[in-house]
């Protein structure tokens, strides 16, 4: 009997909440053991705790008020090392307020999890019987959830009505971020704009919508991490074929249908304590909307945003942290097209950016979150609302993907998460920032040599303007034969590398005999094995050959390179 609920309500045909009742009606309830780190050679007192049924309760309560943390449970693409460092710091802050700190975590693989950070660790899955079953042994002034990514988010209503105090934001203004309806409501009050979108439960209420509001859409289910399921459709029958593979659409499980727009994205993180909200920066992405803000170039401070734009962004961001009445964390997306900016989502939680602005910046973004959510007003901690003054210099977080071991992974970018890690490079200049990134993340960046590229038709004039740029500083181009007759029509010399299974010199060809040192890629977006576009891509990762799918991701490496080549030729 010692499974958890959410393995076994499927089994037993019923929801976790009616297998947890059953269990207290029958006094049927775990005990907690204490680890022993050292496989019983020597004596060893740790405060880590796991759940079993027998008799003896190791885990003793003492007199000291508490607050619980939730984790964010094992790490995957799009939640990982960066709650568990928002996890560490908050417990730290717990502990200077006074507090006994009380982390629940399921992943023996991160930091949060080393008995000497807390007060105590509750290595158990992070599901409503589990954390139930430790809170009621603790009785702790209350749960954090803020911390453990759209997880411990998850768990928030399920805990609130067990009666268990949600600390910091409250659980109506969570959901009012996070449920679409409520969320675009908030938004007109505050009079913030956000692209147009609704709804939607079903594949023929989506296919009214899209149409209403014009295609591409950007659709994704609600309340996921990572940008999971999530996609850009262009036509109807796209959409209907979302809708009728990639996710199950009921009122329960809400499919968010929203116009797409071309445009810069930026992202912004807050601290807020009700009244004063501290922004600490603005974080401007290489890759325009579309891809998932994990897999972007960030950079900080923003380099091509206007005085106008970033008191926009400010303003809108006090208004959202005041509006929302967040109490800690909020991380918030926006998108500036035709030079108007664009709330795309709020997240009220902490994000993947807050290791790397707290760095940036030196405002402790978790500590001084945890304090506002115990009752510390940030005025008292000498904070005042608004951006916080920009550090001297550039810095850039670049993602890290493990596609070569992935080998089944399609590694164009889009709007569903990929990354699986992230670097920063520092220095005074753009260019030199984003070489250090791009190094650290384990890219190559060769300066000569010769450069393949296969775009779509949208893609040729952009793609076009790019080659001209490569063949100035030195490179040989090479295209699909559609697209070298378009940039020799605009006077760039290009040689035709022909499509898998032609004869001559084949795509397939030029990249394992190491006859092209980047590949330029935006054809084909689907996952299926044959299509010439995936094989492409992975034909590129396999033979460590950098393969660009973002024409954003093209321009920022090539202004490396022009700034590599012009000091060479300086010298």
């Amino acid at each position: 009997m010692g499974f958890s609920d959410h393995y076994i309500a499927a089994a037993w045909n019923k929801t976790e909440r009616e297998i947890y009742d059953m269990r207290k009606e029958n006094n049927m309830t775990p005990v907690f053991k204490m680890v022993d780190t050292c496989a019983a050679e020597f004596e060893s007192a740790t405060p880590y705790y796991y759940s079993t049924y027998a008799d003896e309760n190791e885990s003793i309560v003492t007199d000291r008020k508490s607050v619980v943390v939730l984790g964010s449970g094992p790490i995957r693409i799009g939640q990982g090392v960066e709650f568990d460092y928002a996890t560490v710091h908050s417990v730290w802050a717990i502990q200077q307020m006074g507090y006994e700190a009380i982390i629940i975590n399921s992943n023996p693989e991160t930091v949060s999890t080393d008995f000497s950070i807390s007060d105590k660790l509750y290595f158990e899955p992070l599901a409503e019987e589990d954390v139930m079953n430790i809170i009621e042994l603790e009785k702790p002034k209350g749960v954090v959830v803020q911390f453990g990514g759209q997880t411990a988010i998850n768990l928030a209503d399920k805990l609130a009505a067990h009666g268990v105090q949600i600390l910091g934001t409250s659980l109506e203004d969570l959901d009012r971020a996070e449920n679409r309806d409520k969320f675009e409501k908030a938004l007109q009050d505050l009079g913030i704009p956000q692209p147009l979108g609704k709804t939607s439960t079903s594949k023929e209420e989506a296919i009214v919508i899209a149409n209403e509001i014009g295609y591409p859409v950007l659709v994704r289910p609600s309340y996921v991490l990572g940008g999971r399921a999530m996609e850009i459709v262009y036509n109807e029958k796209e959409l209907a074929h979302y809708m009728e593979n990639a996710v199950d659409a009921s009122p329960e499980h809400p499919v968010l249908i929203d116009r797409y727009l071309t445009g810069k994205e930026v992202e912004v993180d807050a601290i807020s304590d009700g009244e004063t909200v501290v922004i600490p920066g603005i974080m401007e992405h290489i890759e325009r909307a579309g891809v998932h803000s994990g897999d972007s170039i960030a950079v900080y401070p923003p380099q091509t945003l206007t005085e106008t734009q970033i008191k926009t962004l400010e303003d809108y961001t006090i208004r959202l942290a005041k509006g929302l009445n967040v109490i800690g964390l909020m991380n918030i997306q926006y998108v500036i097209s035709n030079g108007e900016v664009f709330v795309i989502e709020v997240n009220p939680r902490s994000s993947r950016t807050v290791p790397f602005l707290s760095k940036i910046t030196d405002v402790p973004m978790a500590n001084l979150a945890t304090k506002a959510i115990l009752g510390t007003q940030l005025k008292d901690l000498n904070y005042k609302s608004g951006l916080v003054p920009n550090k001297e210099g550039v810095y850039v977080k670049v993602p890290v993907f493990s596609f070569s071991k992935l080998t089944k992974v399609d590694i164009s970018l889009g709007p569903e998460m990929k990354s699986t890690g992230e670097v920063m490079g520092k220095d005074l200049t753009l260019e030199k920032a984003l070489y250090k990134g791009l190094i650290g993340a384990g890219r190559k960046v060769p300066t000569h040599g010769s450069i393949l590229f296969t775009v779509s038709d949208s893609d040729k004039e952009e793609a076009s303007e790019l080659a001209k740029r490569f063949q100035e500083a030195g490179f040989r181009i090479w295209a699909t034969e559609g697209t070298a007759k378009y940039f020799e029509e605009k006077g760039i010399q290009t040689k035709i590398g022909y499509k898998i299974g032609e004869e001559d010199v084949n795509l397939i060809d030029l990249i394992q005999k190491g006859k092209v040192q980047y590949v330029v890629n935006t054809t084909t977006k689907g996952k299926q094995s044959e299509r010439d576009g995936f094989q492409i891509r992975r034909m590129s990762v396999e033979n460590g050959v950098p393969c660009l799918t973002s024409m954003d991701t093209v321009e920022a490496i090539l202004k490396v390179i022009e700034s590599m080549t012009f000091k060479m030729e300086a010298m």
